[in-house]
């Protein structure tokens, strides 16, 4: 484990965090933007983004190609709301098994925050408006989410992509205020 990833992962992590909340705060999701992502500096995942760090991508996916699994995302992913798949459980129709479930408003803004700020981290000076809807377009076939919660996030990164941020966040403020989508 060389020194300087312990750096270079702690930088990377706290940019992401920095942008988070401050897409948070933009949106008045002022708790979920301190509070997001504090598990990355847990013993159970900050060590392992140090082993697997890389600069251009999650070391999750350095530990999954490695293992076959991630164990640093499963910590990761249970204690997240923001990510579609702690809203992932049986159906009440068992026949249906895993399914995703309907995720709460607050949480969708934050899980959209989340992509923004990680392709901010990752693609660096390479990053547009239409980054976050490309890398969903990338992974999209792969993903169980509620179909509600899917329609939304796509209208989101689609409107991110074609009219911005200030846009964008102004929707998403509306949405918080409803209270619902």
């Amino acid at each position: 484990m060389k020194s300087s990833n312990v750096w270079n992962h702690f930088k990377t992590i706290t940019e992401h965090k920095l942008l988070v909340m401050e897409g948070c705060f933009k949106v008045g999701l002022f708790k979920q933007g301190l509070l997001h992502d504090l598990s990355k500096y847990s013993p159970e995942e900050f060590w392992t983004g140090v082993r697997f760090y890389q600069g251009n991508r999650s070391p999750n996916a350095a530990e999954r190609e490695a293992y076959g699994f991630s164990k640093a995302w499963f910590h990761h992913k249970g204690r997240n709301k923001h990510h579609f798949e702690y809203w992932i459980d049986f159906s009440i129709d068992k026949s249906k098994g895993l399914v995703g479930h309907k995720m709460p408003i607050n949480y969708v803004a934050e899980m959209m925050m989340d992509r923004i700020a990680a392709c901010k981290v990752y693609k660096g000076k390479d990053y547009t408006d239409s980054s976050p809807l490309e890398y969903y377009h990338r992974e999209k076939k792969f993903i169980v989410i509620h179909p509600e919660t899917r329609k939304l996030l796509e209208k989101l990164l689609v409107m991110l992509s074609k009219k911005g941020e200030k846009r964008t966040f102004a929707f998403i403020r509306k949405l918080l205020k409803q209270g619902d989508y």
